[in-house]
C-alpha cells in the first residue's frame, strides 16, 4: 500500500521489538490526507492483528502512540509512532514496505 506523506524510520530493539516512526508536517490544506493515512495504519495494524494490541513486553503484538502538535500559526505535525513483535513487524513491512526505511 503506497502512503504519501507517512514515512516511517524502522528500527529494532535488543528484544527483537520493532519501532516504526513518522512524521508528517503540514499545512491544513494537508491534514486531512494526513489523518486518512493514520487511519488507514492503524485500521489496517487493528484487523491484522485483532484483539492483540498491547505493549509486546506484556505480550501484545503491537502498540501505538499519535502525536499532534500546532507548529507555526498554518502548520501541524503529527508523529506517529508503532512497536511491534517480530511477526507485526514482517506483516508491516510486508503491507507498507515502501513507506519503510
Amino acid at each position: 500500500m503506497t502512503l504519501d506523506y507517512l514515512l516511517f524510520d524502522h528500527s529494532e530493539g535488543d528484544d527483537d521489538t520493532s519501532l516504526f516512526e513518522a512524521l508528517a508536517t503540514v499545512g491544513p490544506e494537508r491534514e486531512a490526507a494526513v489523518r486518512a493515512e493514520i487511519e488507514t495504519v492503524m485500521g489496517w495494524a487493528a484487523r491484522r492483528f485483532l484483539g492483540r494490541r498491547g505493549p509486546v513486553e506484556e505480550g501484545g503484538d503491537w502498540d501505538a502512540d499519535l502525536e499532534e502538535r500546532q507548529e507555526e500559526p498554518a502548520l501541524r505535525s503529527f508523529h506517529l509512532s508503532i512497536t511491534g513483535s517480530p511477526a507485526f513487524a514482517e506483516a508491516f513491512i510486508a503491507e507498507f514496505g515502501d513507506a519503510v526505511n
